[in-house]
């Protein structure tokens, strides 16, 4: 073999191998964490029950059963549905109901299973300058803030969360804008905590809220209450013939909807904060529509 063949072949064996060691980094880049020991990894997109700390409980209980192990892709559920699309995830968790029934209609996810809920609150400054505590309903609260040009904080990062806020601005008839509407692009922990900084206003789960709320001394419950801002979950996963590992991610929505996985989220948070995070899949039946 010549000098200028033997050139070119080391330039493709460098390439092939740069590529293949990029494939591998940016699967691991992509877990926020990974839970259990196993060659068998699968991966499942979320964001506040991974950040909350329920989802890990959750991995370690069905990892035991089934020798597997979880990367969890921390993403709201705009991005965690594109991640199942692209099929770059195999589960996800996400409280995104109209975009869930148009994923499972096109065909790119199935098993579509309720597994809980929380609700939505509107937190602000104590002295509630938009007076958001007299509202009759969440459209109301949005209507009295923008009216009084309230510092509000939007993640603007078509999660669920800001799906559900953009939702509640359409009822109210009003477009957000101009120097009181701040967009974070950032999840809820960091958004409260922008909040408690500037003392605005922010639509946050009840979960986060209960986690976070002894570090944000300048806010407070203001609104909640109006069943439209109940936010239901469910599980969704690959079609058996997508991604890596179709099985495994039907196993983990089974057993989100078993006994041994609601017992875990209809009770994760009681022993931390006294009061549970979320509701079972039971409770949250009633809010589906």
């Amino acid at each position: 073999m010549n000098t200028f063949k033997k050139r070119w072949l080391g330039i493709i064996i460098c390439f092939t191998v740069m590529f293949v060691a990029m494939g591998s980094s940016s699967w691991a880049a992509d877990c926020k964490a990974t839970y259990g020991d196993s060659e068998v990894s699968f991966k499942l997109a979320t964001g506040s029950p991974g950040e909350l700390g329920m989802l890990e409980k959750l991995a370690d209980a069905f990892n035991a059963q089934h020798s597997t192990a979880m990367c969890w892709v921390k993403a709201g559920s705009g991005k965690s549905l594109n991640l199942l699309q692209e099929q770059q995830v195999d589960v996800i968790m996400v409280h995104a109901p109209a975009a869930e029934k148009q994923a499972v209609a096109d065909g790119w996810a199935i098993k579509r299973t309720l597994i809980g809920s929380n609700e939505f609150y509107i937190v602000g400054p104590k002295n509630d300058p938009a007076g958001i505590a007299d509202a009759v309903s969440a459209a109301d609260a949005y209507a009295r803030i923008a009216k009084t040009k309230s510092p509000f904080l939007s993640r603007g990062d078509n999660s669920g969360t800001h799906k559900k806020e953009m939702a509640v601005w359409k009822k109210s008839g009003i477009q957000p804008g101009s120097d009181w509407y701040m967009i974070t692009k950032d999840f809820m922990v960091a958004t409260l905590k922008k909040a408690n900084e500037v003392n605005g206003y922010f639509m946050t789960d009840s979960s986060t809220w209960v986690a976070g709320k002894k570090d944000l001394p300048n806010l407070k419950v203001l609104f909640k209450g109006d069943p439209f801002l109940i936010n239901t979950y469910h599980g969704l996963c690959q079609p058996e013939d997508r991604g890596k590992h179709p099985v495994i991610a039907s196993e983990f929505i089974d057993f989100l909807a078993s006994d041994a996985g609601q017992t875990i989220i209809r009770d994760y948070g009681k022993d931390l904060y006294g009061e549970a995070m979320y509701n079972d899949a039971e409770y949250a039946k009633q809010f589906v529509h």
